[in-house]
């Protein structure tokens, strides 16, 4: 078995979240959130924030940790087990700019209930259910977009 971690964020701009249309050669097709392998001597918050900005062209700031998920696939010939350590973040404007080379053809900031039916991965809709509840508690109590950290 082989371990893998990567790092992404749930990017809330103005009650709208982040999220990033992959087509892969006709093999993998659908809406995901932008995140990232951890390169060496990289932090998690630095490697969400690079992935961030590099699927979709988004200069974010992280909010706080939300939490990491779970999963496994299969490579030919063995089996990978990944643990993705997710990022609540705001950014300042609604532009994105989806990284071709990476196989992404479109990206935006959509509603939660409609970003909840967009998106592929049940682990990635749990994520972002937490996030969005995150926000709307931060939100209610006058926090959101007066508290962040940046790495």
């Amino acid at each position: 078995m082989i371990e893998a971690t990567s790092c992404g964020g749930v990017v809330i701009h103005r009650g709208k979240i982040l999220t990033l249309y992959k087509s892969y050669r006709n093999r993998y097709e659908g809406w995901v959130l932008p995140k990232g392998t951890v390169e060496p001597g990289e932090t998690h918050e630095q490697t969400a924030l690079r992935e961030v900005m590099e699927e979709a062209g988004v200069r974010a700031t992280i909010v706080k940790y939300i939490g990491k998920s779970q999963y496994n696939f299969t490579v030919p010939e063995d089996v990978v087990f990944k643990e993705v350590h997710w990022y609540l973040m705001t950014a300042d404007n609604y532009h994105s700019k989806p990284q071709r080379e990476e196989f992404f053809v479109d990206s935006g900031y959509y509603k939660f209930h409609e970003i909840y039916h967009l998106l592929r991965f049940s682990n990635e809709k749990q994520i972002v259910e937490r996030a969005y509840q995150e926000y709307l508690e931060m939100r209610s109590n006058g926090l959101w977009g007066k508290q962040h950290k940046y790495y």
